[in-house]
């Protein structure tokens, strides 16, 4: 079980090049993968989303990259021509609508935007090892933490389901008692409005119509069911998905206990699970 929160960092160098990875995660319905990296670094950014997507599976997460290249090498330099004659033309434009004197040289617009550029051709051949292997050490320290926080949630998950499996059986409990109650207090009732002169078949009719209506064995029978599956799948590594399914099934059977419920036992019972089935809910919303 693991938490989607969580946040590691690692690094490689190599031959004067430094790569520094981190990698953080929240919360997100499904997988989000947003990489900030720097410009020479674009031709690998789908490298590092499948890097990621080996180790997580939903969240929204972001991966920084950091670069630091010492290395003594020459470094070759693109000329970009027709951007050049673009910014010279415009300075003659310039020149005969203005009336102003063009004083552009050769230096200065060397100096301009992306005329001059380093060529970086084949530098992702260098770098991707070297970014292997500082994304992959990010991601384990990154899973490591999430382990531990979802081991965490785990104890709390199941301590929470020991409750809500010992208020289902505490309603379970109750349960038959609720018609006999009632059967009684309408005996009395009735004894007492006819003067002692009750029909008692009139009475096991009624008694009989109010248990079908209250009788909710379906119900607990399913909640059984549902903390059985619920156990089931927490020991699974990627849960958050099926036990967010589950508990809407809880819900269901909870809200129609207390619907049926004539009872004010049954009914504190059942909305102490709703209780305990709210703060489940809340704490698988951080579990992959």
């Amino acid at each position: 079980m693991y938490s989607m929160t969580g946040y590691g960092k690692g690094e490689s160098g190599e031959g004067g090049l430094t790569l520094t990875a981190e990698v953080r995660s929240v919360n997100n319905r499904y997988l989000d993968i947003s990489v900030k990296s720097p410009r020479i670094l674009l031709p690998l950014e789908e490298r590092i989303r499948g890097i990621v997507r080996k180790y997580i599976t939903r969240g929204h997460v972001d991966v920084f990259i950091g670069l630091t290249d010492k290395r003594e090498r020459p470094k070759a330099f693109l000329l970009d021509l027709p951007l050049a004659r673009s910014y010279a033309e415009a300075a003659k434009s310039l020149e005969r609508e203005a009336g102003l004197k063009n004083d552009l040289s050769v230096s200065f617009l060397l100096r301009l935007p992306d005329v001059v550029r380093t060529e970086e051709n084949g530098e992702e051949d260098a770098l991707e090892p070297v970014l292997t292997e500082a994304l992959t050490a990010a991601l384990e320290a990154h899973r490591t933490m999430r382990r531990a926080e979802g081991e965490r949630l785990h104890a709390d998950l199941s301590a929470r389901m020991d409750t809500i499996a010992l208020l289902r059986d505490g309603i379970a409990a109750r349960a038959p008692f609720v018609a006999e109650e009632y059967r009684k207090k309408l005996t009395e009732r009735m004894q007492e409005l006819l003067s002692g002169k009750a029909d008692e078949a009139r009475i096991l009719t009624e008694a009989a119509v109010f248990t079908d209506k209250c009788n909710i064995d379906e119900e607990l029978t399913r909640l059984s069911s549902h903390i059985a599956e619920f156990r089931k799948i927490e020991g699974l590594a990627e849960v958050g998905r099926k036990l967010d399914f589950l508990l809407q099934e809880f819900n269901r059977e909870c809200n129609t206990i207390c619907s049926k419920s004539n009872d004010t036992e049954v009914t504190r019972l059942a909305l102490a699970m709703k209780n305990e089935i709210e703060k489940v809910r809340e704490q698988i919303q951080n579990l992959e």
